[in-house]
C-alpha cells in the first residue's frame, strides 16, 4: 500500500500532467473551436477597438441559410432581449434572468451603435459596467460588436457573419480581452472564464444556427 508520501506525489504528478494537457492541447482546441486557418487570423470588425489584446478567442459555425436568415436572431440577443441562445439554466443559477427566444421578435430588431446590450439584469447584486455593454459596430447582415462602456475596454465581443458561395453563413464569434493583472487573477481565466466561456460561446453558435435553419422557430414563444 502507497504511503501517504506516495501518495501525495502520486496526486501531485497527476495533476501536473492534466494541466500540461489541458495548456498544450486542450486550451488550443477550445480557443478556436470550429474555425478554420483563415478565419483565426483575419482582421474582423471591432479589432480596432482593442488593438493588443493579451487574449483572443474565435469560434465559428457554418450555418445552412443565408446572411439574411441569421441576422433577426443575432440582433436581438440580450438580457430582456431574446437571451444568448445557450444554457439559460446556467445564467439563471447565478441570477442572470436569461429567457432564450425560439422566435424572430420584431419589437427587438431596432437596434443602434450606442444601444446597450444587457449582459445581466439591471438589479443584478453584482453590478459592474461590463454588465451592460455597448453596440460598438453594427453593419446589418454582417457585424456586431459590443464592448464595455468607457474609454479603454477590457474586452470586445463580435458576432460577424460571412456569407459563402453556396448559400450558407460562416458565423464566426471573437472576443479578444485584456487579461487580469493579478496571478490569481490570470489563474482564475485560464482554468474557469476561459473553459466556461467556451461552453457557454459553443451552445450559442449552436443555438444560433438551429434556429436560423428553422429546426428552432417552433419551440416555443420566446421571452
Amino acid at each position: 500500500m502507497p504511503s501517504k508520501y506516495e501518495r501525495r506525489s502520486l496526486v501531485a504528478s497527476f495533476i501536473a500532467i492534466s494541466a500540461l494537457a489541458y495548456w498544450f492541447f486542450v486550451r488550443p482546441w477550445h480557443l478556436r473551436w470550429g474555425t478554420t486557418d483563415e478565419e483565426v487570423d483575419m482582421t474582423l470588425p471591432g479589432d480596432d477597438i482593442l488593438r493588443t489584446p493579451e487574449s483572443q478567442v474565435t469560434h465559428a459555425i457554418t450555418i445552412d441559410a443565408p446572411a439574411e436568415a441569421v441576422w433577426p436572431w443575432l440582433v436581438q440577443i440580450g438580457q430582456g432581449r431574446a437571451g444568448f441562445y445557450s444554457y439559460d439554466w446556467l445564467e439563471n443559477l447565478v441570477g442572470a434572468d436569461i429567457h432564450n427566444a425560439d422566435r424572430i421578435l420584431p419589437e427587438r430588431q431596432d437596434l443602434h451603435v450606442g444601444d446597450t446590450v444587457r449582459l445581466a439584469p439591471e438589479e443584478y447584486p453584482v453590478q459592474t459596467p461590463e454588465s451592460a455593454p455597448e453596440v460598438a459596430v453594427l453593419d446589418a447582415e454582417r457585424a456586431l460588436v459590443l464592448r464595455p462602456p468607457g474609454p479603454e475596454p477590457r474586452w470586445t465581443w463580435a458576432f460577424v457573419l460571412r456569407p459563402m458561395n453556396d448559400g450558407t453563413t460562416r458565423f464566426i464569434v471573437r472576443m479578444r480581452t485584456q487579461g487580469k493583472e493579478t496571478v490569481r487573477g490570470k489563474f482564475a481565466d485560464y482554468l474557469f472564464w476561459e473553459p466556461a466561456h467556451f461552453v457557454m460561446e459553443r451552445k450559442m453558435l449552436c443555438g444560433v444556427k438551429e434556429r436560423a435553419e428553422g429546426t428552432g422557430e417552433t419551440k416555443g414563444s420566446g421571452n
